[in-house]
């Protein structure tokens, strides 16, 4: 077994909850009773409307590519302090954003590293994507000879991994969104501003101004992290915002950023010093993938979506070695380090930390 403990499941912690827990890909998501969430606003002085519901939000240290969870030799089914790097970067830049007066955020509280206690917000269905290079889907599409990206046209010209003369917005589906006309019904597709203008409701904006809300959000929220990781000689390449509604203790609907930024499993974060050497290094989840591809028998089975099914079962099977986690750990775990300024320390056993605050600080355990 591997000398660390990883927090591999967390959708089975003993935290009293109204309903089922909710369980993504990294996080999941317990919704608290309502005595629960009243008690905590009253004893806790949370800045939120009362009657305000509230969930414990928990990350685990799962590491998904290719639309899987994969798993390491030894145990270690998760990446060491993956899900407190996470945490701690998405923590760092919200507070940065709140110093600069952008919009607010979901998390009301940070019990521990692994947890935030948010509050409900009705979210905005669409994934709010910026870029700043040309890379990945986009490049390859480019490459193929597309030109036009989610309303938007691209010159010709462009080279791998360029610097683009402005940040590109390139929004796709949160989910699957059905019975539009322009948008096919599957999660995570391309979609123009002119489809969200066109279909307010389906994507759940309550007006057109906050279509420009958002990307006057999304735009200034890139912009200040990008400035930030120029301090430290790194690149913000692209990244993914989400939002959603709460609202104000003055009764009004509020856009807010919802779910984390900047961080490295939401964004492509690229080593300064190499890229002006004319080489990638990633200081993000796109290593990981890279890391896969060159370790599993077959690449093709990832980038192949007409194989999801081998896909599925060779990451149920396939164990990476444990040297390969532990270099994502050091990649997670360094470029965190870097946005916040000290070393974070890696929990000797995050589970029982976790359930061991929310009881005695928090009175949640059952």
């Amino acid at each position: 077994m591997s000398s660390y403990k990883v927090l591999d499941v967390n959708d089975d912690l003993p935290i009293r909850t109204k309903g089922a827990v909710h369980s993504g890909k990294v996080r999941s998501v317990y919704w608290l009773t309502d005595a629960d969430s009243a008690r905590l606003i009253e004893e806790k002085g949370y800045q939120v409307p009362v009657g305000t519901e509230l969930a414990i939000m928990v990350i685990s240290d799962r590491i998904s590519a290719f639309d899987c969870i994969w798993q390491g030799e030894n145990g270690l089914n998760g990446v060491p302090g993956k899900g407190i790097a996470l945490n701690s970067v998405a923590a760092h830049w919200f507070s940065l954003f709140d110093k600069a007066g952008l919009a607010g955020n979901h998390i009301v509280d940070i019990p521990h590293p692994y947890v935030w206690i948010v509050r409900k917000a009705s979210t905005v269905r669409v994934e709010a994507i910026a870029r700043q290079y040309i890379t990945g889907s986009m490049w390859r599409d480019y490459a193929k000879g597309v030109r036009e990206f989610c309303g938007l046209q691209l010159p010709e010209g462009l080279e791998a991994n360029q610097k683009l003369d402005n940040v590109l917005i390139t929004p796709s589906t949160k989910g699957i969104i059905k019975g539009l006309a322009d948008v096919p019904a599957v999660d995570d597709v391309n979609i123009s501003r002119k489809n969200i203008e066109d279909n307010l409701a389906a994507f759940n904006f309550k007006s057109a101004s906050d279509v420009d809300k958002y990307e006057q959000l999304l735009t200034e929220g890139f912009t200040l992290i990008s400035k930030e990781l120029e301090k430290l000689d790194q690149i913000f390449v692209d990244t993914k915002f989400e939002f959603g509604y709460v609202e104000d203790t003055d009764g009004q609907a509020r856009l807010i950023y919802i779910d984390e930024v900047g961080t490295p499993d939401s964004s492509r974060i690229w080593d300064g010093p190499a890229y002006r050497d004319g080489k990638i290094v990633e200081n993000s989840k796109e290593g990981f993938r890279q890391l896969l591809i060159n370790n599993v028998p077959d690449s093709d089975v990832l980038l192949n979506k007409d194989r999801m099914p081998e896909r599925e079962a060779l990451a149920r099977d396939y164990l990476l070695p444990e040297a390969v986690m532990m270099s994502v750990s050091e990649t997670y775990v360094g470029i965190a380090s870097k946005i916040v300024g000290r070393e974070l320390t890696i929990p000797a056993d995050p589970r029982q930390e976790v359930i061991d605050i929310l009881d005695k600080q928090y009175g949640l355990i059952d």
